[in-house]
């Protein structure tokens, strides 16, 4: 089922200059996206898509670069990182076979040591569906209302 996921705002990279797009939204059939741009034009495009709305600023979403956090079990680290808007970590971290099986059951892009650390825009074309929806506050701080990892909303802010 194809689905839009607008938010008040887009962006289509979090330390880019480009100006954002109120109202925006990024459309995904499956684990890809296939639009985005302004919510108007995507409810055009595709009619009969499913529409969830979302507080906050729509973008890529992040690469975890540091430890991850400390919970339990290995699921439960990996979910930890996707509550936080990442859909990847850095190798060095997940460096157990659990975890690195628990990022592949979750779709969570495990980045080889001595890849750059810049994720590009997941949807700057067509690519995969990795999204996160942040809801900022008067001091700068966001909290992640929504993760989307390979076209499946993994975690929303309940």
């Amino acid at each position: 089922m194809l689905t839009i996921h607008a938010a008040d705002e887009l962006r289509y990279g979090w330390d880019e200059d480009q100006e954002p797009v109120k109202d925006g939204a990024v459309a995904v059939a499956a684990d890809r996206v296939v639009g985005s741009g302004p919510l108007a034009e995507l409810r055009e495009e595709f009619p009969d898509a499913r529409v969830r709305r979302w507080p906050g600023v729509l973008g890529p979403a992040l690469l975890h670069q540091g430890p991850l956090p400390d919970a339990p079990t290995p699921r439960e680290r990996i979910h930890a990182v996707l509550k936080l808007g990442a859909t990847a970590v850095l190798e060095e971290y997940a460096d157990t076979p659990e975890l690195r099986a628990a990022a592949a059951r979750n779709d969570v892009i495990v980045v080889p040591r001595g890849t750059a650390v810049r994720r590009p825009a997941a949807f700057l074309g067509i690519g995969r569906a990795d999204l996160a929806v942040f809801e900022y506050d008067e001091t700068g701080g966001g909290t992640c209302v929504a993760t989307v990892c390979a076209g499946r909303l993994v975690h929303r802010r309940r």
